[in-house]
């Protein structure tokens, strides 16, 4: 038996404290051990690819003792979309931890931030490969506790304000995930999604309408849908660029794998038609407002750091919708499944094409802070012949997210909306939703050109000394350059070859 997601689970918990002793003599040491942690545990992860194209249900699984009393297995799975979720966030977790190496350079205590950089790992990925709810819900929590610690202690100016706005929106998030959870357990007396989703659908309970509610309305929490969405501008905004990298990349896309993976493939297919479709209708709706919201705020703000965050509330108004097409024969008969499945496949792609996006977006951000000392767009401009690299990088990620080709979220956007006109022909509600969304993209451009124009195009604004600042500013170290060139190759790669991933995705079933 193979012992490969177990492995990704026990590496980075032993590794944890070697990685602190490490840090107290090295933090470049600890940095890099971090970076090998992610590649190793990737490495695990691309060796069950070929078990997922291969067995009968494009599963991989592995299963041990644990909680007898419970019915519970220690039940760990990957199929294709939370492989492909979790190779995307150790790639970002490896150049996160690379780019620390000169980004935190100076900084106190490095040895705990690389070790909480450690434990965050454990929690990011074990969200995506196990099956045992009970297991999930820890995993999910574990996020939390590393990520306000990382916020508050290398933040800026409010770092400790906006991490306790961090910790109470989604641990009040959690609250209602785990109330989801045990509601299942009661009905199904299963701790394992996949033995729930079979219970449930004969269970015949209302309360799993109530279930639906409460587990989105978690997970929505993660996500910064509007109108739950106040924690993460200041969160990102104060973090460490490396963290809001992470927040933005893999956190809450975290969300949206939650919604996809227990609201609507574990919970959705027992609630009934009537209730399905006017959900599905709600989550668009909800969808369109943070897309708008997000997209409108970022046309106006200054700061570098908070025009990307909302950028990413704007995105995850994008995934919103593309969920709301989800594919079911609760909402409709086969033929809609058929044609819905290119939308459900172009989120899901989403989700990986605005992680690394929004990824390589923040720790581009955070090289121009880190280079010029200057957060405010309207005092920056002309860096591009002073920071070549990093203006590339900045221009890719910011084309990414406006969805031009040959970009990763050009694809995965094309692919949602070619859902949505498919399944419009049977759900004609879905008309001005589209209609919407497509005004939306346009939106995205626009911020996304005014922060690329302002940022590195024209002349220097309100410098004073100007001569002596512009002397000064030189493009990003070694290994910051290293960590936004592995981000410009994924976001170029995705754009061009997304098959890969595409062939994973497809090999998943929902409805």
């Amino acid at each position: 038996m193979s012992f490969a997601l177990l492995a990704v689970f026990a590496i980075p918990t032993i590794s944890a404290p070697f990685v602190y002793l490490t840090g107290r003599k090295s933090p470049k040491a600890a940095a890099i051990f971090v970076a090998l942690i992610a590649l190793v545990n990737l490495l695990l992860i691309f060796s069950t690819v070929p078990a997922i194209f291969n067995n009968a249900n494009h599963r991989y699984v592995e299963t041990y003792a644990w909680i007898s009393i419970l019915n519970s297995s220690f039940s760990l799975f990957v199929d294709g979309i939370s492989a492909s979720i979790a190779i995307i966030s150790l790639i970002l977790i490896l150049a996160a931890a690379l780019f620390s190496i000169n980004y935190m350079e100076g900084k106190k205590n490095l040895q705990a931030y690389y070790t909480l950089l450690c434990l965050l790992s454990i929690g990011l990925v074990g969200v995506f490969i196990t099956s045992n709810l009970i297991l999930f819900y820890f995993c999910w929590e574990l996020m939390l506790v590393p990520a306000y610690f990382i916020v508050g202690s290398w933040g800026y100016h409010d770092s400790y304000k906006a991490a306790f706005k961090l910790f109470i929106f989604t641990h009040a998030g959690a609250v209602f995930v785990l109330l989801g959870i045990g509601a299942m357990y009661m009905i199904t007396g299963y701790t394992d999604m996949f033995q729930v989703q079979a219970a449930l659908v004969t269970s015949g309970s209302d309360i799993v309408k109530w279930v639906l509610i409460a587990l989105t309305a978690g997970f929505a929490v993660k996500m910064a849908i509007v109108p739950v969405h106040m924690w993460l501008p200041d969160a990102h905004s104060e973090a460490p660029a490396t963290m809001s990298a992470l927040l933005s990349g893999v956190i809450i896309s975290a969300g949206a794998y939650a919604i996809l993976r227990l609201s609507l493939g574990i919970v959705f297919p027992a609630v009934g038609q009537a209730f399905g479709i006017n959900f599905l209708h709600g989550l668009a709706i909800f969808g369109i407002i943070s897309a708008f919201f997000g997209s409108l705020i970022a046309l106006v703000e200054t700061d570098i750091k908070r025009l990307i965050a909302y950028s990413s509330i704007a995105h995850m108004g994008y995934i919103m919708f593309g969920l709301s097409l989800f594919p079911s024969n609760v909402a409709a008969g086969t033929a809609v499944i058929l044609v819905s499945a290119t939308a459900i496949t172009g989120t899901v792609l989403h989700i990986i094409s605005h992680a690394v996006s929004k990824g390589l977006f923040f720790l581009t951000a955070g090289s121009v802070m880190h280079q010029t000392g200057e957060r405010d767009i309207r005092k920056m401009g002309g860096l591009a012949s002073k920071m070549p690299f990093t203006t590339v990088s900045g221009i890719t990620a910011a084309l990414s997210i406006a969805g031009a080709p040959p970009f990763a979220c050009f694809i995965s956007e094309f692919l949602i909306f070619v859902g949505a006109f498919e399944i419009i022909s049977t759900d004609s509600f879905y008309l001005f939703p589209t209609a919407f969304m497509l005004i939306a993209t346009v939106l995205s451009l626009a911020y996304s050109l005014r922060f690329t124009s302002r940022v590195f195009l024209g002349q220097r604004k309100n410098v004073e000394d100007e001569e002596k600042q512009e002397k000064r500013i030189f493009d990003v170290p070694t290994y910051m350059k290293i960590s936004l060139a592995i981000l410009v190759v994924m976001v170029i790669l995705i754009g061009i070859y997304p098959t890969f991933f595409l062939n994973l995705i497809q090999t998943v079933q929902f409805g």
